[in-house]
């Protein structure tokens, strides 16, 4: 298994420095537990291309890919969608955790222990 990743592509970088601009609350609130290795000692990176993808949340070490999502991603389409990347992020050996957003508002200790036990 590889250890590191080929560099995204100059649109991927530009498109996931605004997603980094744009923040939802869940998604700022969780950044704050998982940045500067305070989970474990890990260390993760927010809104990460992993082409075609852009990851919500991402750990090299671990090969950890963690998403957030709202409400839309409740929709029969998006859930379909959300599945065939999930599935295809796992067939390049990447592990997916996925999280509602209420979860991380509402249940923080959760998603984090969550989060740990992968680790």
């Amino acid at each position: 298994m590889k250890n590191s990743e080929p560099p995204a592509p100059p649109l991927d970088r530009d498109r996931a420095r605004a997603l980094r601009a744009a923040s939802t609350d869940a998604e700022l609130k969780l950044w704050t537990q998982l940045r500067n290795r305070k989970l474990k000692g890990a260390k993760f990176r927010r809104q990460h291309p992993i082409p075609p993808y852009i990851a919500d949340f991402f750990c090299l070490e671990a090969r950890l890919i963690i998403e957030l999502d709202g409400s839309q991603h409740g929709e029969e389409a998006m859930e379909r969608a959300d599945q065939r990347r999930t599935a295809r992020l796992e067939e390049r050996g990447y592990r997916v955790l996925r999280f509602w957003n209420e979860e991380v508002l509402d249940g923080l200790e959760y998603v984090l222990e969550r989060i740990a036990e992968y680790l």
